[in-house]
Parts: structure tokens; C-alpha cells; sequence
């Protein structure tokens, strides 16, 4: 993927302020996943993270050990003024793709649905999550539930869990993925929630 021309798209969509995935809050589902975590000292990344809302959750709670990864520096810069006590460290500008690590756990939040939904792509994206994470490290996130319209433009972009798991078997094994009970309610019914083990 084009860097660059990423980077550019997502910035101008954060100067404009067209930013209607962004619930000003922890996902409730996630939000709810992170409250049943017990170990502090767990290593996880929140790629494409933009406003942060998990990230700052689990710092407040404690998790110190948490990364946040964006291709635009506009949100970043938006999280630091808003989490000043926050690794800065652990907040990177950069392209997922190229990104170096390895994590205990990764979480997906509206990540998965800004790529144009080709299957190359999508089957990019779950060979790199399986890279950057730890022997059994864990992939967990919401995924959106609601069919493709056949518009390379428009996101969020949806897909069916059928289709997603051809992407993820050959890198993971399924421990939970169904249609999520306790999103909000404009999602509620169009998220699938997920929890994947690598293999």
C-alpha cells in the first residue's frame, strides 16, 4: 500500500473532521473485553488507532505496556494533548505494514474496514497481524457484519464472517467470533466480535 497517499487521505480526513467512525469512547464490547484482563504487564498494539479511546482505557487502568500505531500524525498529535502522562514512546507514526514488533495481543477497531476491500489486501492484513504477534499472542477486535457494496470509496467496508475467516484460518485459530451483543446501538446487529489465537 501507498504510504503516502494513506497518509494523506487519513490526514485530511481528521483536519475535516470527517471522522464518523469515531464514537468519542471506548467500544463497549472492547471496553468490556479489557475490563476482564488481569495481567497489566501484557504487551499490546492498537493499530490504525486514530483517536485512541482503547489505548487511553487501558492506561488508565493500568496496562503500561500498550502501543498505539497511525499512518497519519493528526489523531497522534490529538491523543498526546489528550493522554500527556502516555509512553511517547509507545505512540509511532507509521504504516502497519512496514510496522516491527511483537505483542501479546493486538486489538482491531475499525481498522480492518479503511482498506479498499480486495482480497489481497485482506489476506495482507491477516498474514502481517499473525507477524507481529507472539507465539499464541492473541488477535481481538470487532469486525463489521454488513455486505459490500461494490464501492472502492466509501468506507467503513463490510464483509461476512465466512469471507473472514478465509483470511484468518491459515494464521489463526477461531477461540470466539460472532455477531457481537453489546455494541452500541447504530452498530448494534453490524459487528462481529472476535478472539483469535495465533497459530
Amino acid at each position: 500500500m501507498n504510504s503516502k497517499k494513506e497518509n494523506a487521505y487519513w490526514t485530511q480526513r481528521y483536519q475535516e473532521r470527517r471522522t464518523g467512525w469515531d464514537i468519542g469512547n471506548p467500544s463497549r464490547p472492547l471496553k468490556e473485553y479489557i475490563d476482564q484482563l488481569q495481567d497489566k504487564e501484557v504487551k499490546i498494539l492498537i493499530p490504525g488507532a486514530g483517536n485512541g479511546y482503547e489505548a487511553s482505557y487501558l492506561w488508565e487502568r493500568g496496562f503500561k505496556n500498550v502501543h498505539v500505531l497511525d499512518i497519519s500524525q493528526e489523531p497522534l498529535k490529538a491523543f498526546k494533548k489528550r493522554n500527556p502522562a502516555f509512553a511517547k514512546a509507545n505512540i509511532v507514526q507509521g504504516n502497519f505494514f512496514e510496522h516491527e514488533g511483537q505483542y501479546d495481543l493486538i486489538i482491531e477497531q475499525t481498522f480492518f474496514c479503511s482498506f479498499v476491500p480486495l482480497a489481497e489486501n485482506r489476506k495482507m492484513y491477516a498474514k502481517k497481524m499473525s507477524q507481529l504477534l507472539k507465539p499464541y499472542g492473541k488477535l481481538v477486535g470487532l469486525w463489521f457484519d454488513f455486505p459490500l457494496t461494490g464501492d472502492m470509496e466509501k468506507r467503513p467496508f463490510g464483509g461476512t464472517r465466512e469471507e473472514y475467516l478465509t483470511y484468518f484460518s491459515p494464521y489463526f485459530e477461531t477461540k470466539l467470533f460472532e455477531r457481537s451483543y453489546n455494541s452500541i446501538l447504530p452498530r448494534l446487529g453490524k459487528e462481529l466480535f472476535g478472539v483469535f489465537l495465533k497459530k
